[in-house]
């Protein structure tokens, strides 16, 4: 039976060419390696073809593509068998929508506010300005009208389920059957059709169904059913819906039917203004749900639920709980779910959260789960390991090189407003709305007109410092309550209307003080825009920072890595020190150094992180190559094209993903081609996602291919290979750092798939990629030697054995590590300050732990490091990893572990 609590997490990325059979063909291997948890990604019916499982359309459904239930059953008793848990990626917050295959969707718009799915999706019917209003469906690739007209929008009949439906491409959009009878009589008309059997059966279907409301939604079945039961109906439907069609002069009638519909067809750039559904960030294909309301709650938690109750599942990463209007009440219902369905002889279930922690936030103890997935505990290990030395050298070259003279405020600030005009305005501009009707449900704030209202909460929203908060219907916390406090005081000083005083009334709403208003505003539209405002702030901070900051501010790329910050400063031991001690009392979370989401492969960030060891080297660097090749650029508009910005991105890029001069091929190229275009579109200045400028694009890629030219570009080549390689030594120094923090402190530590060996990827999906499970497997069967591991360190065999090494000492000793004691050691010396030491304790257990940083040059410094642990009297070292052989305590001192790595872990005996 797998721990109650995973002793380690093992992710794995499933998808059409990786199911669940091939994930059982692994469980022999992770089990050698020695997780406690295979973590798999989503597995619930996704849209066909999809790369990560987060688009579901059925959670009633374990995916086909992976091979549907009978391998499902398969891999779980692989995973039974070999006494393993099972997590799932769930995710609670959006569906995939906008094609063929979600019925709750395709249902909506069909039928509209009348459909049973209705209050499924999160959708705001009455915002378009229509007489039925509607849903806005931005999905078409020219305007509607240009669709029309070219004929790209066709209406089609089913004969197989009786039905009609519009057509664009592989989307499809279901007529009403209220619109049935409309259609009828436009094609027995068309086709003079009344003479034959079918004409008339099927003019007297349209007959019956005269009505504008008929059929009603139960009898639409029926309807459906006779359709397609006429013999010979389909003939003539065929050979006359091309009334609707434009080749034949139909295109008024067929916009006519459209227009009768509950949804509005349009171009996808209307979604930026116009979307009246809650979307994922803004993924027009991803739709809010409803989850609040607890038929929805019942309806996708079906499949967890029997999953759970077969015992099949030990523990759920829950997909974006800040989306959730009240995470509060989904954990409770999501408890209470899990502890009916339970089996009896389970020893317990682990949930975690995926949740962004600004600096000095905690996660929400509301929420009741065992912690987080780990982003913040990613960002505390590169800060430990960074050189602070370097940090301001690093700022100086990357402002000289650029040009870039705004401070980093300015940067997300400025980011914040092109979210708010772009991708996130139709949000906005909802909650705009319903702030307006609150402040005219009395006459005291009637005069809080729209657009002032617009304005300062814009202003509100710019300067919020977090994520999101958790008001919930009850009330709001302390904790909230000074956060929106402050942020509203700030706003107010930074106001130059006349009417500071509406500030008092948004942070009453903010607050929920206005619901026991003696002036009896409407509680529930208060409660309604408090609570969604949370649900806006967190898309909002992540398009605007993640997604936008984090590809203008090229400092030092290792900080721009989710969760964190790009002007961090570093963490002192001592701090380190205190953070850990805290974590030790709630280990429950896992430790991340990498995810489908980072910005950058672990080890990448690793040698990033390396610049800051050697920041006179990379300047001196830098600036001989923007000598070299940095005047390739083109001019497009009139500026660089790539921008300095770009450029020195792309250098960092580089950088971490490194292959050697030998490793450069089209492969490696395509790649970096691949993210330069996405970073730039990221970056929403040159170009972006809604608005590519192909120009711009096509000079990066220029300059990509020239640069990377083993003719063109070879003097560049071989320099920027010879410093690539100075801090590929410092970067493995670093991983072995990294590597040996995440599996010794605090928490659960979790291995994204493949990053066994040396991970150098890029942003997804370059993270995505095929892994080669064959030449890890068999590396577990080598004994280690690490003076030859770390000479020969560029197939990553060195990390895999370390990580092995390390998973064995924590199943031999499970509950030191899940409840063990964190105790900070004291170290001196001339070297006292590269090096981090601690124990982990627990009754008579014992490990010591000492981990080196500030590798310098990158060659073997570490060895000859003098410093000295203190440790307590009566203790018997031995050493786990086998790195640090003959080392003992001499007068309860551990003098320089660091005979072959930069760390040293020994299990303890003694008094």
């Amino acid at each position: 039976m797998a721990p109650a609590l995973p002793l380690a997490t093992y992710r794995l990325q499933l998808n059409k060419d990786f199911g669940f059979d091939d994930a059982a063909a692994l469980v022999p291997y992770l089990k050698a390696l020695g997780i406690s948890h295979l973590y798999a990604s989503p597995f619930l019916k996704a849209r066909a073809g999809s790369t990560h499982g987060y688009d579901i359309v059925d959670h009633t459904t374990l995916n086909p593509e992976f091979g549907g239930e009978a391998a499902f059953i398969r891999l779980s008793d692989a995973l039974r068998e070999a006494e393993l848990g099972l997590i799932l990626d769930f995710v609670p917050n959006h569906m995939g929508v906008h094609h063929a295959d979600n019925n709750w969707w395709l249902d909506v718009l069909e039928w509209g506010r009348q459909s049973a799915y209705a209050n499924t999706f999160d959708i705001a019917w009455d915002l378009l300005p229509y007489r039925h209003g509607g849903v806005l469906l931005p999905v078409l690739g020219v305007p509607y009208g240009d669709a029309l007209q070219n004929g790209e929008i066709e209406l089609r009949y089913d004969a197989g389920k009786g039905s009609f439906s519009a057509w664009y491409y592989e989307h499809r959009f279901p007529i009403n059957p209220q619109r049935y009878g409309e259609i009828l009589r436009t094609i027995v008309a068309a086709a003079d059709a009344t003479e034959s059997a079918a004409g008339r059966a099927l003019l007297d279907i349209a007959t019956d169904h005269a009505s504008p409301r008929s059929p009603t939604y139960r009898e639409a079945p029926d309807l459906k059913r006779r359709l397609s039961e006429v013999a010979g109906a389909s003939d003539i439907i065929e050979r006359c819906l091309s009334a609707y069609r434009a080749s034949n002069g139909g295109t008024q009638t067929l916009h006519r039917l459209l227009e009768r519909q509950s949804y509005r067809l349009a171009h996808w750039r209307i979604a930026v203004s116009g979307i009246n559904y809650r979307r994922f960030f803004d993924i027009n294909d991803l739709a809010g749900i409803r989850v609040e309301d607890p038929r929805v709650f019942r309806a996708v938690h079906v499949t967890v639920a029997r999953l759970v109750a077969e015992g099949r599942l030990q523990g759920l990463r829950l997909d974006h709980i800040d989306g959730l209007r009240d995470p509060a009440q989904y954990a409770k219902r999501l408890h209470q779910l899990i502890r009916k369905n339970r089996p009896r002889d389970e020893s317990g279930f682990h949930v975690t959260i995926e949740k962004i922690l600004g600096e000095g936030e905690t996660s929400p103890g509301l929420l009741g789960v065992a912690g987080t997935t780990g982003y913040e505990w990613l960002n505390v290990i590169a800060r430990v390991l960074i050189n602070g030395d370097g940090l301001h050298a690093l700022d100086r070259t990357w402002r000289d090189t650029t040009g870039e003279t705004r401070t980093y405020g300015d940067i997300l600030e400025g980011a914040k407003n092109q979210v708010l005009d772009t991708l996130l305005a139709s949000e906005f501009n909802v909650l705009v709305q319903q702030l307006s009707r609150i402040a005219a449900g009395h006459y005291t704030t009637r005069d809080h007109t729209t657009d002032r209202l617009r304005a300062a909460l814009r202003l509100y929203v710019l300067l919020f410092p977090v994520y999101r908060t958790y008001v919930t219907g009850a009330g709001i916390s302390d904790r909230d309550r000074e956060i929106v406090s402050r942020t509203i005081a700030t706003a107010r000083e930074r106001w130059t209307g006349p009417d500071p005083d509406i500030f008092d009334f948004l942070e009453s709403v903010l607050t929920l003080d206005l619901v026991n208003d003696e002036r009896a505003y409407s509680a529930p539209r208060i409660r309604d825009f408090a609570q969604r405002i949370q649900q806006f702030t967190s898309p909002m901070m992540a398009k605007s920072l993640e997604d936008t900051t984090f590809y203008r501010h090229h400092r030092l790329l290792a900080l721009n890595e989710v969760g964190g910050d790009p002007m961090a400063e570093p963490i002192s031991v001592e701090a380190f020190h205190d953070l850990m001690i805290a974590r030790a009392a709630n280990p429950g979370g896992l430790t991340a150094t990498a995810t489908h989401d980072t910005k950058r492969g672990e080890d990448a960030r690793m040698r990033i992180l390396a610049l800051s060891d050697q920041p006179k080297d990379w300047a001196d660097s830098i600036y001989e190559w923007e000598r070299a090749v940095g005047q390739r650029t083109m001019r497009v508009g009139g500026l660089d094209a790539p921008s300095p910005g770009h450029r020195y991105m792309l250098y960092q890029s580089l950088l971490g993903a490194w292959p050697g001069l030998d490793g450069i091929d089209e492969t490696f190229i395509d790649r970096i081609r691949n993210y330069a275009i996405k970073a730039a579109r990221e970056g929403k200045a040159e170009t972006s996602w809604i608005n590519p400028n192909g120009a711009y694009e096509g000079a990066l890629i220029a300059y990509i291919n020239r640069l990377l030219d083993r003719d063109a570009s070879a003097t560049f080549l071989r320099s920027f290979d010879g410093f690539a390689s100075r801090m590929t030594r410092i970067g493995r120094l670093n991983s072995i750092s990294q590597t040996t923090l995440k599996f010794m402190m605090p928490g659960v530590p979790d291995i994204y798939q493949g990053t066994e060996f040396w991970d150098l990827s890029l942003v997804d999906p370059d993270n995505r990629r095929p892994v080669d499970y064959a030449a890890r497997e068999s590396m577990l069967k080598h004994e280690p030697d690490w003076s030859v591991l770390l000479r020969d360190a560029n197939d990553g065999r060195i990390k895999l054995a370390l990580m092995q090494r390390l998973l064995a000492l924590r199943n031999r000793l499970p509950e030191l590590f899940a409840q063990g004691a964190y105790v900070p050691l004291t170290v001196q010396g001339p070297d006292a300050d590269h090096v981090i030491a601690f124990r982990r304790t627990r009754h008579d257990q014992g490990v010591t732990v000492a981990i080196g940083r500030h590798f310098g040059n990158g060659d073997d410094a570490h060895r000859h490091w003098q410093f000295e642990i203190e440790m307590e009297n009566g203790r018997t070292l031995h050493d786990e990893v086998g790195a640090s052989p003959g080392i003992r305590i001499d007068n309860n001192r551990l003098k320089n572990p660091f005979t072959t790595l930069p760390v040293a872990v020994f299990g303890e005996t003694g008094a």
